[in-house]
């Protein structure tokens, strides 16, 4: 299994550590070409406004949709989940419009407002898990197809799944939790590969 973590901007080093600790091979995603023969792609943490310019800079977006329509995994952490979005409250950025969720960015406040929370996690143990929020969005709305996997205590989800995509508001890369990267491997690709 190799799994493509992009890596234009933002934690995606941390995300690459956690897939090496489950013995699994990474390849940093800077370049279209780079996508070739990933068997699922992470889309990490960062900046999402910044993140999204440089997706379309290195011409990222349409392969990216591309594989997800396909049936490749996909994960968005964060801002990477700001990607996923079919919508944002925002003008800007332009998210990539596979997921059917729409997202409100730093829905929590600044920097300053950061924090963490135990949460439970549908299809996890009952060990609650540690989620470290930072500037962190909320899904607004979810599509009738998307399952939702953590929601905070007054309701609003903050980890879900469609088919073959995952989105979470908070960052599991920077804990020692592997099990959201455990999950993420375990979901069933749909994609049709034809030899050319």
């Amino acid at each position: 299994m190799l799994i493509g973590v992009l890596a234009v901007q933002g934690d995606f080093i941390e995300h690459i550590n956690i897939l090496q600790t489950l013995g699994v091979e990474c390849r940093e995603i800077r370049l279209p070409d780079q996508l070739r023969d990933v068997d699922g792609l992470i889309i990490p943490g960062g900046e999402s406004t910044t993140l999204s310019r440089l997706l379309t800079r290195y011409d990222l977006r349409e392969p990216i949709k591309q594989l997800a329509s396909d049936g490749m995994p996909l994960w968005g952490t964060c801002a990477g989940m700001i990607m996923l979005a079919a919508e944002i409250t925002e003008r800007d950025p332009i998210p990539l419009g596979i997921m059917d969720i729409d997202v409100q960015r730093n829905a929590f406040g600044r920097q300053i407002d950061s924090f963490e929370q135990d949460l439970e996690i549908t299809g996890f143990d009952e060990i609650p898990y540690h989620a470290i929020f930072i500037r962190a969005p909320v899904i607004k709305r979810v599509g009738s197809g998307v399952s939702i996997m953590a929601s905070l205590q007054d309701g609003r989800p903050v980890a879900v799944q469609q088919a073959n995509l995952m989105a979470t508001s908070f960052h599991p890369e920077l804990t020692k939790d592997p099990r959201f990267h455990a999950h993420f491997l375990n979901l069933k690709s749909n994609r049709t590969v034809t030899s050319s």
